[in-house]
């Protein structure tokens, strides 16, 4: 649960920055082009771009040790039923949108190598393999983090695979963070994949995935679209203001993590939380803390200080000996799988969807 919704901060005095985010003037308020989104319940049956006898593009990427795509990734994965990507034992399935269309990735390792091998089907495959790298991690360097606690040098040891992936697109992790704010976890990868499935094409390819929907579709629909899918209008009327400036928000992957973590606190309703937690994925930043987060003080209190509560501010010191590498300790201690102990009821779940 993160407080995430409330007016965005002022932007601050710094006269080189650049203007704020603005939409472009041709947004269309009306369906892009190619008719109207799916109907409520309608089944996609088209894999975009997709000849079954056409062999997939493949890449093979040397890293100096081997590296646990499963963990590097789990962030992308927004729940157990988010449609975009799938974990199998043949290696890690993602649905991606790139500039010459849509692609599907399969990321594994062998025992034979250290190497990340890849597959790519689809009119994007070509710029998706490009991409993978930096989505496996190889463009990370955990070698920064030393360790100041125990535990992290012993989380060190026990996951030396672990990577901060880098997606280098910023609206598909953002609208998953504002489908999680406010409320449980439960209900926001509920809401995050009723949407996935009512606006998300097929990707190509033999994996049966659905691609992020895009910012055109998004930005088409009226709030009340979004309330059969458990999106309340603040969360709605959030998706459909950021979809509007894609453009404007996917330029900011040319400034810096925190120039863009900034940046995106200039549109209303995208808090501090929420804009941690696009630049973390779409940067790989290794330093990012999402404040405002509803457990994340706590876990890393018990972690390094065995404290059962924390805020932000105490969270923050305890992290201090890590500046630059913060984000990392945070990866470490949620994969852990550590949890503080627990006081009082849990947050009840709302059906928005019902309502």
């Amino acid at each position: 649960m993160t407080p995430d919704g409330a007016a965005a901060p002022e932007a601050g005095p710094d006269e080189t920055a650049p203007p704020a985010l603005e939409a472009a003037p041709e947004v269309r308020l009306g369906p892009p082009p190619g008719g109207s989104p799916p109907a409520l319940g309608a089944a996609p049956v088209v894999r975009l771009g997709w000849d079954p006898l056409e062999p997939p593009l493949e890449g093979h990427f040397p890293a100096p040790e081997p590296i646990d795509l499963r963990l590097t990734l789990a962030p992308l994965r927004h729940g157990h039923a988010d449609p975009t990507i799938h974990f199998d034992r043949d290696g890690v399935w993602l649905a991606r949108r790139t500039a010459a269309g849509p692609a599907t990735l399969r990321l594994w390792t062998a025992t034979t190598d250290t190497a990340v091998h890849v597959q790519a089907w689809g009119p994007g495959a070509r710029l998706a393999i490009e991409a993978a790298p930096a989505l496996a991690g190889l463009a990370d360097d955990p070698t920064p983090l030393v360790a100041h606690h125990s535990l992290v040098r012993e989380l060190q040891r026990h996951f030396p695979g672990l990577r901060m992936t880098r997606t280098g697109q910023l609206l598909p992790s953002l609208v998953p963070a504002v489908t999680e704010q406010k409320v449980t976890a439960g209900e926001a990868h509920g809401a995050y994949a009723a949407l996935v499935r009512r606006l998300g094409e097929p990707s190509p390819g033999p994996a049966e995935l659905l691609l992020p929907p895009s910012g055109a579709w998004l930005a088409s629909l009226p709030y009340f679209d979004f309330h059969p899918m458990g999106l309340e209008r603040r969360r709605a009327d959030t998706i459909v203001r950021v979809a509007r400036l894609e453009a404007g928000i996917e330029g900011l992957m040319a400034f810096t993590a925190a120039e863009a973590y900034v940046r995106l606190q200039q549109i209303p309703d995208v808090g501090p939380w929420t804009a941690a937690e696009a630049t973390v994925a779409a940067f790989g930043d290794p330093d990012a803390v999402s404040l405002g987060d509803a457990h994340l003080p706590d876990l890393v209190a018990w972690a390094l200080a065995h404290q059962p509560r924390a805020d932000d501010t105490r969270m923050l010191e305890l992290l201090e000996p890590y500046r630059g590498q913060r984000g990392r300790v945070i990866r470490l201690l949620k994969a852990s799988g550590l949890k503080p102990p627990r006081f009082g009821p849990r947050f009840a779940p709302r059906r928005i969807g019902r309502i």
